[in-house]
This record gives structure tokens, C-alpha cells and sequence, in this order.
């Protein structure tokens, strides 16, 4: 897709944030950008096949250390083949990303144009989607930062207002921004609705890469020069480019809103006429999700009788729920919400409550993806911990040892081969082995099916920190 004359868009994704109130299914270990909440495919997922369609080039990626090798592989997934994926090794918010996004294009193509999107925002119509980047792109060429404007449904008290300005000639339909307002109390929302030349802010971008970057030289210097060492200084990892930590260290922490977009006179607001949400809380998700006769959203293993404008989820267990009004009940391995249907916003409050008592139920899942597969928790107590661990066709875990735990190993399904300190064999459907504290030994899946195995450990620390690893195809030696 081409802005102005030969100038060319290139989406790039920022896929970091936790979406803390969409748990318990978002956490800290897969954030609600890499999960399936509207649909078959996880957000992520969805905003990458709609950049690639919409600019015709597969999206560059910006995200974090933990969560790159399920980036990848989600995106690879979707569409067929690997994205560009950038790593922040430290989290410094939009304006240093921002930056870095500038770079990366500017690099590859100095009068391309950068469409910043984030990861997690549901869009139901391409075509209306595709209508709003042409128009931004034209006023991207002409040396505007162009933002994105929803129209509003209704008096939303959870998003950010833009008043337009005057329209900028020859952008099919972009205006400069007149002001951006900060969420709003209902009444001046529905003031401003009355009032009409609104638009919530979809915290979506185009911009030339210079134009960018000198209006962030401009205000925010030091985003500017950190980001720049940053690239400068980055290396390859993998199939990665990990961005230099000690230079992105030194950047502010600021929004791009704060940084450029509330300062300078380049800003522009090009309307978007498409259903459009940013899924930031369960009540969000059952507007955007299909509902039945009944206003009810149910997911996975649900039984309702007399259940009205509820969304039920269930990701394992038999959930039921019984003459129940404007709920909303999700349920995981290890956690279960119910929260009335207006109050999802405060899910907040939860998440303070297992910040001060360190949870592990808000960081990890009872499920944990890795690179190599994933590993479930099934049973732990005093000194012990059961697992099912899976590993995908051809795929091994790390040459390791642990300190302080020993580990009996029993195949349930596939063929393992057991690397246990000099020994190498293989481990067929019934057969077990046991692993000692101090023994450096490695899990292997030799064949094309999924290998599945239960593990016992036990000993006095069960952390996922009691690894030293030797060999890792993921780089990931210690």
C-alpha cells in the first residue's frame, strides 16, 4: 500500500503491556495480546494478518524478552511466515518504542511511512480499517504525526477525547487536532457527544521516520538519543534484534502522547469508520463478542438455565451458572472471576490485593508455554510439585541440572530420549527414570508427535530459578 506518490507504509506492532484487568486469564507470563478473546486467533494474531493485508508486507514487531518466542511463533502461525521482531530489553512505554520504530523503517526505507499499532485492539471491519490508513498515510506524507479517531458509540468514560480541527486539504478527510482530552467524567462525555466533533483516540500512528524523530529530538531528547544508541548498538539473537539495555536504559519512561502528541503542532486526527474497541476490561469483550438470543457469551465448557447478557468462560473446568443476570464468570485451571457485568473495571482492585500477597496466580498459568512446548501444573504441596510436560516434534529442553530437586520422569505418550549425565537412551510409552540433584540431563522429542510426560519433583526448593544450563538451541545458557 503505497501513502503518497511512491511513499510505502510498514506496520509495526507493539506487542508488550499485561491487560492485568482481563485476569485471570491475562497475566504477567501471556498478557491478553496473545490470547484468543474475540474469535480463533489471539489479538496479536489478528493484528498482524490485518497490517500485513492492509499494507501488503508482514509487520515488524516490538516486544519484550519474556514473551518473544510465543510472539514468534503465534506470528509465524498466522501468517505463514516470520515478522521482523525487535526486543525491548527494558520496558520504557510509547515515545521510546515510538522511536525505535522510526528507526527501524527509517533504516530500510527514509521516506517510508511508520504505522504504529498496538496488539490488543479489536477492529471488525478491514475495509474501514484500510479507508483510515490510506487517509492517514496522506497526511503522514505532508509532515503530520496522524492519530487515529474512533467514532463514539456512546459516552465511554474509559477512553481519551479528541476535539478535530480544521481539515487538512488533500488527506482524504485527516484534521488537525484542536485538543486531546483526558478521560472523562459521563456527563462532559455525553456533552461532548451531544456536542458532535469528538472522537475517541485509538492510540493508533503514521508518521514519516524523521518527522518523528525530530519532534521527539525536539521535546524529548533523551528518548531520542537512547533509542538511536539503542539500535546502534543492537544485535542479533536468533531470529530476533535485541535492542543494546545499557542505552535503552537511559530513556525517560513516557507515552507518546505525553512525549509528542499533547506538545506539538504536526498533530493530526484521521476519523475511522469501523468497529473498533481496545478490550480493556470483561465488559468489553462481551460487546465485541457474538451474543445469542439471550445477551449471553459463552466459551468453552458452559452450561447456563435462565442466564441473561452474561459472558461465561471456562478454559477447563465444567462451569454452570444458574438464573444469573449481567455476570460475568471466567474460569481457569487455577482461578475463577465473578464480577457483576459493570464492575470489570475494578477487577484492578484484585490485582493490587495478589501484588501485595506476590500471587503466583497473577504472573503465571497453570498452563506455562515455552519454546520447546509447554508444562503443566497438576498437584504441589510440602517438598513436592506434579507436572505434564509436552514437547513438540523435534523439540528439547536445555542440557541443565538443578541444585535442589530430583525428578521422576514417566512417558505417557511418544518416544523421549533421556540424556542423564554420560547415559543417552530412549524412553518408550510406560517406562520411567529418575533424575538426582547435581545430574545434568536433557528431555528430547525424537519423533513427529507430541511427546507428553509426567514429572515428580521433589526436594527442599522447587523455583524455576534452580536451573544452570550447559546447552540450549535457545539461547538461553546460563
Amino acid at each position: 500500500m503505497s501513502g503518497t506518490g511512491e511513499r510505502h507504509v510498514y506496520p509495526v506492532i507493539l506487542a508488550g503491556g499485561l491487560g492485568t484487568r482481563l485476569w485471570p486469564l491475562s497475566r504477567e507470563a501471556k498478557p491478553k495480546h496473545l490470547l484468543n478473546l474475540v474469535g480463533d486467533l489471539s489479538l496479536l494474531q489478528q493484528t498482524a494478518l490485518r497490517a500485513r493485508e492492509v499494507c501488503g508486507r508482514p509487520p515488524c514487531i516490538i516486544t519484550n524478552e519474556q514473551h518473544r518466542f510465543l510472539v514468534g511463533a503465534q506470528v509465524q502461525e498466522a501468517l505463514g511466515e516470520k515478522c521482523p521482531i525487535v526486543l525491548e530489553t527494558i520496558a520504557r512505554n510509547t515515545a521510546a518504542a515510538a522511536a525505535v520504530a522510526a528507526l527501524w523503517v527509517r533504516n530500510r526505507d527514509p521516506e517510508g511511512i511508520v504505522l504504529l499499532l498496538p496488539s490488543d485492539h479489536f477492529i471488525g471491519d478491514t475495509a474501514g480499517f484500510r479507508a483510515a490508513v490510506s487517509a492517514a498515510a496522506q497526511g503522514a506524507a505532508r509532515g503530520m504525526i496522524v492519530t487515529f479517531g474512533i467514532t463514539p458509540s456512546g459516552p465511554e468514560t474509559g477512553y481519551g477525547y479528541i476535539r478535530l480541527g480544521e481539515e487538512i486539504a488533500g488527506t482524504g478527510g485527516c484534521h488537525r487536532v484542536s485538543l486531546f482530552i483526558e478521560k472523562p467524567a459521563r456527563d462532559k462525555a455525553q456533552a461532548m457527544l451531544d456536542e458532535g466533533g469528538h472522537v475517541w483516540n485509538g492510540g493508533m500512528f503514521a508518521f514519516m521516520p524523521d518527522v518523528m524523530l525530530g519532534e521527539l529530538a525536539r521535546f524529548e531528547p533523551g528518548v531520542h538519543d537512547a533509542a538511536l544508541q539503542a539500535v546502534e548498538r543492537a544485535a542479533s539473537d536468533l531470529d530476533f534484534l535485541r535492542l543494546d539495555k545499557d542505552a535503552l536504559a537511559q530513556s525517560p519512561s513516557i507515552s507518546i502522547d505525553y512525549a509528542v502528541m499533547e506538545r506539538t503542532d504536526r498533530a493530526a486526527v484521521c476519523p475511522m469508520r469501523a468497529p473498533w474497541g481496545d478490550l480493556g476490561s470483561w465488559q468489553a469483550i462481551w460487546e465485541s463478542s457474538g451474543q445469542d438470543a439471550s445477551g449471553n457469551v459463552i466459551q468453552g465448557d458452559v452450561l447456563t438455565s435462565d442466564a441473561q447478557n452474561v459472558l461465561v468462560r471456562s478454559d477447563r473446568l465444567l462451569t454452570a451458572v444458574v438464573g444469573v443476570r449481567d455476570l460475568v464468570v471466567v474460569a481457569t485451571g487455577d482461578a475463577v472471576l465473578v464480577a457483576h457485568k459493570d464492575k470489570t473495571q475494578d477487577v484492578k482492585h484484585i490485582v493490587e490485593q495478589m501484588k501485595a500477597q506476590d500471587r503466583r496466580e497473577l504472573r503465571e498459568h497453570a498452563v506455562m508455554q515455552r519454546p520447546w512446548g509447554q508444562y503443566e501444573r497438576i498437584d504441589e504441596g510440602a517438598g513436592y510439585q506434579v507436572k505434564q510436560i509436552m514437547l513438540h516434534p523435534g523439540a528439547s529442553i536445555s542440557l541443565q541440572l538443578h541444585h535442589k530437586r530430583a525428578e521422576h520422569w514417566i512417558v505417557v505418550q511418544g518416544v523421549a530420549r533421556v540424556t542423564k549425565g554420560e547415559e543417552v537412551f530412549l524412553l518408550q510409552e510406560n517406562q520411567s527414570t529418575d533424575i538426582p540433584p547435581l545430574t545434568r540431563h536433557r528431555l528430547e522429542n525424537p519423533g513427529d508427535t507430541p511427546l507428553r510426560i509426567i514429572e515428580v519433583q521433589s526436594g527442599s526448593y522447587l523455583g524455576e530459578d534452580d536451573i544452570v544450563r550447559f546447552e540450549d538451541v535457545y539461547g538461553r545458557v546460563t
